[in-house]
């Protein structure tokens, strides 16, 4: 099931969740019941009397985080973000585009640790920044020569309604 994507998972109502299951299964009540009683599917009940039986009331404590921990340190990504800042062009790129690889590369470089392209944007993510296009402008775009265009030449060109459209 999950939660629904940007949401993140409240671990202590999660963990209050089972330990309501778990008074409810020591009074008697069905595991069918105790499912409905605390919002979850029948399995899940299942399962938790399982760890029960196995580990006592310690089995259904919080794991505590979800996925794999970040191999970069909080210390770590504000560096990162301030190498961020300096632009691409600070680590040899022509350009001040980041792209993804090339972020990639700044984290190796400055870090010494490997990741993946797709994977660096849960990162950047985190940082509050957002993908962002450039603009593809050729340089030698007139601006002048532009804006005169849409004044004059523009309205020539532009359909007009008919005669019969217009009321």
């Amino acid at each position: 099931m999950g939660n629904p994507a940007g949401v993140k998972r409240d671990f202590d109502a999660l963990e209050r969740r089972r330990f309501k299951a778990f008074g409810l299964l020591r009074k008697g009540l069905s595991e069918a019941a105790v499912a409905r009683e605390v919002g979850v599917h029948r399995q899940s009940v299942n399962r938790w009397a399982k760890q029960i039986e196995e580990q006592g009331r310690e089995g259904l404590k919080q794991a505590g985080r979800a996925g794999r921990k970040s191999r970069l340190k909080d210390a770590d990504l504000k560096r990162f973000e301030e190498g961020l800042k300096r632009g691409a062009q600070a680590l040899g790129y022509e350009t001040s585009l980041w792209t993804l690889e090339r972020v990639a590369e700044l984290i190796e470089r400055d870090f010494g640790v490997k990741y993946h392209a797709g994977h660096v944007s849960w990162l950047l993510k985190k940082l509050g920044w957002s993908c962002q296009r450039p603009t593809g402008r050729a340089l030698e775009r007139d601006e002048p020569a532009i804006k005169r265009w849409k004044k004059r030449r523009w309205p020539e060109l532009k359909k007009k309604p008919s005669a019969r459209g217009a009321q």
